[in-house]
């Protein structure tokens, strides 16, 4: 009898470590897999973004590659690939760094959807890209997300903002208010000019 149990238990754990390998070797489902592509696609538009040390970045490049993952992007989404809160955010912030206003509001709109999911991440992306969509259209930003530079040779600036969006909304939506906003121009200006002196 001993030795029946012993045999019973030594199949039930072969049993259970042969599912175990099944449910690992098991093809990813289609919404698993989009989710993985798409995460990769917002890793590789960070990583474009991260300069090596003492490296610069190669602007054209990355531009180039944005092209690709830009193009990929909205296939995923006209293909309705997109399920989760960070499905809709990663999409977002590669879509946010496109050339065209209207690539800017979709990345907006993905970012309000990402919110409805959960995904808190998507609160300051929805700030910026709608600061965006509005500088591109010629109309000052809401939220103080933006900084620009219209030559190599001046120091970043804050590009206008409207003065009727409150603090309280800024918030709201995980983005420092227009005071910090306005410090973090004068501190980017004294690394421009101590870049600039040490040049």
């Amino acid at each position: 009898m001993k030795e029946y149990l012993a045999l019973a238990a030594l199949l039930a754990f072969v049993a259970g470590v042969a599912s175990a390998q099944q449910d690992r070797a098991a093809p990813q489902s289609a919404e698993e897999t989009s989710s993985a592509e798409i995460e990769r696609l917002f890793e590789e538009d960070q990583t474009d973004r991260t300069a090596a040390p003492g490296k610069g970045i190669d602007w054209e490049q990355v531009g180039m590659r944005d092209e690709v993952r830009e193009r990929r992007v909205k296939e995923l989404i006209h293909s309705g690939a997109l399920r989760t809160g960070a499905d809709y955010f990663h999409a977002a912030m590669v879509l946010q760094h496109a050339p065209e206003p209207d690539d800017y509001l979709l990345a907006h709109d993905l970012c309000v959807v990402a919110i409805g999911k959960g995904e808190q991440r998507a609160k300051w992306l929805a700030a910026a890209s709608l600061d965006r969509f509005l500088m591109a259209i010629g109309r000052p930003q809401r939220f103080g997300t933006q900084f620009i530079s219209r030559r190599s040779f001046h120091p970043p600036r804050l590009a206008p903002v409207d003065p009727n969006i409150p603090d309280q909304l800024r918030r709201e939506l995980n983005v420092p208010s227009l005071e910090e906003a306005k410090t973090r121009e004068a501190e980017m200006r004294k690394d421009f000019e101590a870049r600039k002196r040490a040049n």
